[in-house]
């Protein structure tokens, strides 16, 4: 698959079905998951791998596979995608990476990446991170890479029932 971006030790490039296994190591883990409040079966892992498919012919961007050089693996996840937020649509950097590969710049790395591209190749005049209030580490990538607060909304990413 062609490469989207490429940082110093990373690239970037689109997800495919060969990459369910790797995107699995994340998306199956409790800690990595934490943020999303459950670790995903792999029916719903299947669908995040769809819905990322699906933004990259639909909006031409979306959550790209973090392939580290050195070992040519699939370590994370990150890119651009259109959300919601507090009613308004806008583009956001999200990033999700393997805990092995946690506090070692690589979600600053791509991240930064990420909102290069989207100024710069894409011509935006604004990104977001949109990131849970406990979620601390995210919240230091997202200052790490210029960003700041900017505001505060609610957001329900699962439907709860009331037995």
């Amino acid at each position: 698959m062609d490469v989207i971006l490429e940082t110093p030790r990373l690239y970037l490039r689109e997800m495919g079905r060969e990459d369910f296994a790797a995107l699995c190591r994340m998306l199956q883990d409790p800690e990595v998951m934490y943020a999303y409040e459950h670790a995903f079966p792999d029916q719903e892992a299947e669908e995040w791998l769809n819905r990322q498919i699906g933004r990259y012919h639909q909006d031409g961007v979306g959550l790209w596979a973090v392939i580290q050089k050195e070992s040519d693996e699939m370590i994370g996840q990150c890119g651009l995608t259109m959300q919601d937020c507090d009613g308004r649509e806008v583009m956001e950097v999200g990033y999700l990476f393997q805990k092995a590969y946690w506090h070692q710049g690589y979600a600053t790395e791509a991240a930064r990446a990420c909102r290069d591209y989207a100024f710069e190749t894409l011509g935006q005049t604004e990104v977001y991170s949109i990131i849970r209030e406990n979620n601390q580490p995210s919240i230091r990538v997202a200052e790490r890479n210029g960003m700041q607060l900017v505001g505060r909304f609610t957001k329900h990413y699962y439907a709860y029932k009331s037995v």
